[in-house]
């Protein structure tokens, strides 16, 4: 089997990467480990992603918004606040408004079942897309002019190039031979969702606590997704609760302001730390997403992150074609690096320092952070530019991104 591009791994960047490349005329294969009807459980789990309102363009771009937005629950504002469980939020905190920018919400709540069906459902729609599923690379092989990939079942795809979108643990990077950097927070997040009394108003709430911070974030029908950060040990207990303890162990973090909370779906846990890859390409290889920068969920950049990356290659490899280059060349794929790689390390370093100037209970420490959010709070400008980052508004942005 023959394809332009080979995309391991079909979580989200792989599907969106393969909808914006085969959009524009390229061929894809898509290798995905696990079967069709997994994917496609419909069932509600907890899980949902904030998507930036960048993000959300790509997704329109590549035809996949209009099958989501009337499921999507957008971001009107989003509150920053310290302090500690049971004692309430400190006075000080930063207060960001989608009416501060012209673009419109900030950014939007979609849940995981929505927004894979659909991508599945899109990416079914195109020719030049073939998806296997059930599928896990075990060798790859490059040439001077092609890369293999050999499958579990012994079927080879050849192509012009590989993209690695195959998560933290990336067998494609590992089998080029690229190194991480990166280490652990002694934190694991706790994921959920709940549904509460009273309604969110779009508000997305970051609580920032000793142990880690707090994220509500607001889903359609009264519910919100929750990401609490905490240490290895109190997340292990955490999911051992059965759940009415699991509530009764979040309410002092959560508050009352949104009334009787109900646990809805399931609860997950992820180990929280930083891992970069020493390098995004290797000869007819780039990496993608989770594969190339896995960072702390504290800004909830994580998709978006991978998705600027989607945007980011998918315009590389369309110019590269029109002037006639080859596009798993080395200058290729040393431009789309060079794009995205000092974009990735700042938001790395950026993830990093919050979390450890924030997950902690020192006093000095406690007060130059809540002066410091006055400080943003109080300066129109300065907020005007913390809103458009958290909209995926600022920096260099892909023309799929652009609107």
């Amino acid at each position: 089997m023959n394809s332009d591009l080979i995309i391991v791994g079909g979580g989200l960047n792989g599907p969106a990467l393969a909808l914006a490349t085969a959009q524009a005329g390229f061929s894809v294969t898509i290798i995905d480990s696990l079967p069709l009807d997994t994917r496609k459980r419909p069932g509600f789990d907890g899980r949902s992603y904030a998507m930036a309102h960048a993000s959300m363009r790509l997704l329109r771009s590549i035809g996949v918004w209009s099958d989501i937005h009337d499921k999507a629950q957008p971001m009107l504002e989003i509150k920053v606040t310290d302090g500690r469980a049971g004692e309430g939020p400190s006075p000080w905190m930063m207060h960001f408004d989608h009416a501060e920018i012209e673009e419109g919400p900030m950014g939007y709540m979609v849940e995981d079942r929505h927004l894979r069906r659909a991508f599945l459902d899109a990416m079914a729609t195109q020719k030049n897309i073939t998806h296997l599923s059930g599928e896990t690379v075990v060798d790859q092989d490059i040439s001077a002019g092609a890369a293999t990939v050999t499958l579990t079942s012994g079927q080879t795809v050849v192509g012009k190039m590989i993209i690695g979108s195959d998560g933290r643990k990336s067998g494609t990077a590992e089998r080029a031979g690229i190194k991480r950097t990166g280490w652990g927070y002694g934190q694991t997040a706790v994921v959920c969702a709940v549904a509460h009394e009273k309604p969110h108003g779009g508000i997305a709430h970051q609580f920032f606590m000793p142990a880690g911070p707090l994220a509500i974030l607001p889903l359609t029908e009264n519910r919100s997704s929750i990401v609490w950060s905490e240490t290895d040990a109190r997340a292990a207990e955490l999911m051992a609760l059965k759940d009415d303890a699991f509530l009764d162990a979040l309410r002092p973090a959560f508050g009352s302001f949104l009334g009787q909370l109900s646990l809805t779906g399931a609860r997950f846990s992820y180990p929280l730390g930083l891992t970069l890859a020493n390098s995004f390409v290797a000869d007819r290889i780039a990496l993608i997403g989770d594969a190339a920068h896995g960072v702390h969920p504290i800004a909830g950049q994580g998709l978006n992150a991978g998705l600027r990356d989607v945007a980011a290659l998918a315009e590389v490899l369309e110019q590269a074609r029109a002037r006639g280059e080859d596009i798993g060349g080395a200058q290729t794929l040393e431009r789309y690096q060079q794009w995205r790689r000092f974009d990735t390390a700042t938001l790395a370093l950026a993830t990093d320092t919050f979390n450890k100037l924030f997950s902690n209970d020192n006093p000095l420490l406690r007060a130059a952070r809540d002066m410091g959010m006055g400080m943003v709070n109080a300066a129109p400008g300065l907020r005007r530019s913390f809103i458009r980052r958290a909209a995926g508004l600022s920096g260099e942005l892909p023309r799929l991104m652009r609107g």
